[in-house]
């Protein structure tokens, strides 16, 4: 029997995955002294900021559109979802920002938030693989495209440090 997974859910994830990351670069910025390094994480945590409120958006759309009906995704998007969902891809509900340490080096943060990066990216290629087009398919894209950007400025401040 194919799993079901609501459209709602998915958007409720992605909005968890978002306030994650900001948490994280927060937390991290409080870490160091220089105002380039907070500057930097700060920026980040913004950008998930901005993140977390598209998907809030998207998913109050996807509520108007729907109507009364629950959207539904089913077969391997949603399974993939599921697993997701249940922390068996990475763990959605768990803080990354807990995993910092007081004497981490900018490079230890970066190298961990490409990871987060990554992560995210996983996941959303998956949304955008399970949403229908007309539910936002080129919103997900376009987060993904700055997840990307995200991971190649993480990745050009690591080479310069």
């Amino acid at each position: 029997m194919a799993e079901i997974f609501n459209i709602d859910e998915v958007f409720e994830i992605a909005e968890q995955i978002e306030r994650n990351g900001a948490q994280f670069y927060r937390k991290a910025a409080a870490l160091f002294e220089t105002s380039r390094a907070k500057s930097l994480l700060m920026d980040l945590a913004a950008m998930e900021d901005r993140h977390e409120k598209i998907f809030k958006e998207l998913r109050q759309e996807l509520k108007k559109k729907a109507g009364k009906q629950d959207s539904y995704i089913d077969d391997e998007p949603a399974q993939y979802l599921k697993a997701v969902a249940g922390g068996c891809v990475f763990p959605i509900n768990t803080d990354p920002s807990e995993r910092l340490k007081a004497d981490e080096s900018l490079q230890d943060v970066l190298h961990f938030a490409i990871e987060i990066e990554k992560d995210s990216i996983v996941f959303y290629l998956g949304v955008r693989e399970a949403m229908p087009e007309e539910l936002g398919r080129l919103d997900i894209s376009q987060i993904i495209k700055e997840e990307m950007r995200h991971i190649t400025f993480l990745s050009d401040m690591l080479h310069k440090i």
